[in-house]
């Protein structure tokens, strides 16, 4: 019986400490989620790169822009690059993050739209590697103030 009281006693503390917590409002929501990724082209290949991002990495994103989850992306040109900056940062935004489910589902859209499977999506990646360098990326959520 002791026991028990100190339960009941223990849960009532918690909700006296907890409820006020739970009642104040945040002052923002979560918004859509960034995903940055910073490209080093090599010498004389920012136009064959530029072509490739206006051919399939455009239709991959109008293939999301259609599907629901890319919002938007974006092409920025880096000016006066220093030591070390990219090129170019791609930018895509996306409604939110994906589940399991749903990257996998959007892997085959892709597949289907490229007319290719993962191999050879692997080794078209690495026929880019001559003119450009991943040298990075960011992930960021967008909190949007109320």
């Amino acid at each position: 019986m002791r026991s028990f009281r100190r339960l009941c006693a223990a849960l009532a503390l918690s909700v006296i400490v907890v409820a006020p917590a739970l009642a104040q409002e945040v002052g923002y929501k979560p918004g859509t989620v960034w995903n940055f990724s910073y490209i080093k082209v090599e010498p004389g290949q920012m136009n064959r790169y530029l072509d490739y991002l206006g051919g399939d990495w455009k239709k991959l994103n109008e293939l999301g822009k259609r599907e629901g989850f890319v919002v938007s992306y974006h092409v920025f040109s880096v000016n006066s690059a220093r030591a070390g900056e990219p090129d170019l940062i791609l930018a895509v935004e996306s409604r939110d993050y994906y589940s399991n489910a749903e990257q996998l589902a959007q892997q085959k859209k892709i597949e289907a739209l490229l007319a290719a499977d993962q191999r050879k999506m692997e080794t078209q990646s690495a026929d880019r590697t001559p003119i450009r360098k991943f040298i990075g990326g960011m992930e960021l959520q967008e909190l949007v103030l109320k």
